[in-house]
């Protein structure tokens, strides 16, 4: 799954990183000034820019970087590529969350229901490290499948609870991801992601030693359960939050860190702001596909994310395949 780290690591910032870094800034600059209202031609134009676009570009940037980072850190801590958020259950367990606060707790505010969708991101996810540690498996493809079968349950309960208290169109609401609802004063809890982020490149390395298995990581005088628990910890944080604020953005955890990977190798430090980069720029683009096929109406962005990853998903796979 990973390298172990050389003495000759690869630059964290280059020129090439600085390329990569404008040719982001140019879509998000692009992602701003489109839209079905004319911010230019308008006299309240300054007012929608400030209310809708700027928070809709950075919830394009927070989202697409958490994600992205989210899926490098699972696949590192279950030595599998096709791991990520939305493969493990991880996305359907923080819905199921969600689901429950409303049901059960209603009125709660959006930080409760966050919380209802963090703790259960984390169980579900604990709950596939632990059926992986006890089940022996002969093929790397087997793991997302187990997975995506154990999303498709926990999703047929939350099915199940939404029908019976008549809450269906809220579920599929919720896991549409979709940033047409993002405005000014509901976006905001996104910058926890931004933490998470952060907390994610400090204990890069402690990730990319927990990588390569847990006999090498004690071997070197790191606590193997204690890692796992932190990665599953912000893994959980950055889905339940992303979740409830925009919803589901399939595969995204998965491509990005496998292209990465392909062209740059598995140092995880110095891949790192490619990971964010990357996953800001699919998602941007993603995104103004949706507002501009069909304008002036909108494609939810996890339905064009979806048809990239899925695309991409069989390519690795066939990949992987003839690799043996």
């Amino acid at each position: 799954m990973t390298q172990a780290p050389s003495r000759h690591r690869p630059k964290l910032f280059d020129r090439s990183l600085l390329f990569g870094i404008l040719g982001v800034a140019l879509l998000l600059v692009i992602s701003l000034f489109t839209g079905v209202y004319d911010i230019l031609g308008q006299d309240d134009g300054t007012w929608m820019f400030t209310m809708t676009r700027i928070p809709r570009t950075v919830a394009l940037m927070l989202s697409g970087a958490a994600m992205a980072m989210s899926g490098l850190v699972m696949q590192l801590l279950t030595q599998n590529r096709f791991v990520e958020p939305t493969t493990t259950g991880t996305t359907e367990w923080a819905g199921l969350g969600l689901l429950i606060a409303m049901i059960y707790v209603p009125g709660a505010s959006i930080s409760l229901r966050m919380g209802f969708a963090i703790t259960l991101a984390f169980v579900g996810t604990m709950i596939f490290f632990v059926f992986l540690r006890r089940v022996s498996l002969r093929s790397s493809l087997i793991v997302p499948i187990i997975g995506i079968m154990l999303g498709a349950v926990v999703g047929s309960v939350s099915s199940f609870l939404a029908l019976t208290n008549n809450a269906m169109q809220n579920l599929g609401t919720w896991f549409a991801g979709s940033f047409t609802t993002i405005i000014k004063g509901n976006y905001e809890y996104l910058w926890i992601v931004a933490l998470v982020a952060v907390a994610i490149f400090i204990a890069a390395d402690c990730f990319t030693v927990a990588g390569l298995g847990k006999d090498i990581a004690t071997n070197v005088g790191v606590n193997y359960n204690q890692i796992v628990l932190l990665g599953t910890a912000l893994v959980a944080v950055a889905t339940g939050v992303v979740t409830v604020v925009v919803g589901a953005l399939p595969f995204l955890g998965l491509i990005v860190p496998n292209i990465v990977s392909m062209i740059r190798g598995d140092d995880l430090r110095s891949n790192l702001p490619w990971v964010a980069l990357l996953g800001i720029a699919i998602v941007t683009l993603c995104d103004l596909v949706g507002r501009t096929i069909i304008m002036p109406f909108e494609v939810p962005v996890s339905v064009v994310l979806g048809i990239v990853g899925a695309i991409v998903f069989i390519y690795l796979l066939l990949r992987q395949r003839k690799r043996g």
